[in-house]
């Protein structure tokens, strides 16, 4: 009898191809789909976000504002100083050891022509006398003008220039004339030379008005006249009282060690050498101190600003919770909906960014332009302030994002009901 047949055994068929359960696909989210999904939260709380992109530019426009300014002030001073020059010194006469008022000799401005350095040097005394526009106004009413005996080649070594008319002349010295500096004129009235004022028992006639003096400003409530004239009317002894002095740039320092002693050869510490370059140079260095704190208080208001961001972003999430049940239950990963809420942080604080810099740059530029400065718009107050409100916004809605992305689909829809 024959062994039970065996059955066959043949290897199973795979399925059809098309019958064969596929793998899902994952999720994807496209760059270009963010920007539609930053605009859904702004949309959905308009008021919200517009309160919050405004705390944004209020800060950026802060901190390019003054970034704006401070350049164009710092610019203005730099050409002011390239004008006028670094290199004047101020020579007067300082106190006595006992604490009464030292005085320059009359050869003091001979003596110090010789000093090596020194290019140029021009003088000023202040006379006993008021200037008056009438000889009807009380005499104790001097509107703080001093009369001022100047010698001839005073605007040049100080580079000022006359607004209208002309400054002294050989000729004019020696006549009752007088040239006024700009706030004299103010003062007294006078635009245009051609006018008389009173000075003590005598008319002078006015020949011209000095423009502002930017390194000797004291010079510009003076009424100048020609040392002949002082001397004859004003019994003028020919000390002067001042002493401007243009030095070589190279060796200003040296020049400046040596003029006390030439000056006063006995008594060098009754004189005082001063720089009035400096005082600009002090004001560049007060600018950029200023700057540095209102720098820092934009920046305050720029976190207060991404505080904002942080607080809608949150309040977004908890109202948004059935939007996000559905986009995780549709298949959104978390990754997906941390880049949702980030982005509408970016939004919010990108257009808060932009709103700011053109607000701080605009008013920047009006209050740079209403004091004849330049306007300077320097990049890193364009860039630096986008680039810091971006920054504040990716900061201020990455907490909220994760706790959105945390979010698992049952409890978002369950919390939504």
């Amino acid at each position: 009898m024959s062994a039970a047949a065996k059955p066959i055994e043949r290897p199973l068929k795979p399925p059809p191809a098309e019958t064969r359960p596929r793998k899902p696909k994952s999720s994807k989210l496209h760059p270009s789909d963010l920007v539609g999904l930053g605009a859904i939260g702004l949309k959905a709380s308009r008021v919200r976000s517009a309160l919050t992109m405004i705390g944004i530019a209020i800060g950026i426009a802060a901190m390019v504002g003054v970034l704006v300014i401070s350049e164009s002030s710092r610019s203005d001073l730099l050409s002011q100083l390239d004008r006028l020059g670094t290199n004047m010194l101020r020579v007067t006469a300082g106190q006595t050891l006992f604490g009464g008022d030292a005085a320059l000799t009359s050869e003091a401005r001979s003596m110090i022509e010789r000093v090596g350095p020194v290019e140029s040097a021009s003088s000023v005394a202040t006379v006993d006398a008021t200037v008056r526009r009438t000889d009807y106004i009380d005499e104790g009413r001097t509107g703080g003008i001093a009369v001022t005996a100047a010698d001839l080649d005073l605007l040049e070594t100080l580079r000022a220039d006359v607004g209208v008319g002309s400054w002294l002349d050989e000729a004019s010295a020696t006549l009752p004339t007088t040239v006024l500096g700009n706030t004299a004129a103010r003062r007294l009235g006078i635009t245009e030379p051609g006018v008389r004022v009173w000075m003590d028992d005598q008319w002078f006639t006015v020949i011209g008005i000095l423009e502002p003096v930017e390194l000797a400003s004291e010079l510009d409530s003076s009424a100048f006249v020609g040392l002949p004239v002082a001397e004859q009317l004003y019994e003028f002894d020919g000390s002067p009282s001042t002493i401007y002095v243009r030095s070589d740039v190279d060796f200003i320092e040296d020049g400046r060690a040596v003029l006390g002693r030439t000056a006063n050869p006995e008594d060098a510490s009754e004189v005082e050498v001063t720089r009035p370059s400096d005082v600009l140079e002090a004001k560049a260095a007060a600018a950029v101190a200023f700057t540095d704190l209102f720098l820092g208080l934009g920046a305050v208001a720029l976190i207060v600003g991404g505080f904002g961001i942080a607080n809608v972003m949150l309040m977004s999430v908890m109202e948004r919770r059935g939007e996000i049940g559905l986009r995780r239950a549709l298949g959104a990963t978390r990754r997906h909906i941390a880049l949702q809420f980030v982005s509408e942080a970016l939004a919010l604080a990108l257009v808060g960014g932009v709103l700011g810099v053109l607000l701080g740059a605009g008013l920047a530029v009006t209050y740079a332009l209403s004091q004849d400065w330049m306007p300077i718009i320097p990049a890193v107050a364009v860039f630096g302030g986008i680039g810091a409100a971006v920054a504040i916004g990716a900061v201020a809605g990455f907490y909220p994002a994760m706790r959105a992305a945390r979010l698992s689909p049952t409890d978002a829809l369950r919390g939504a009901e």
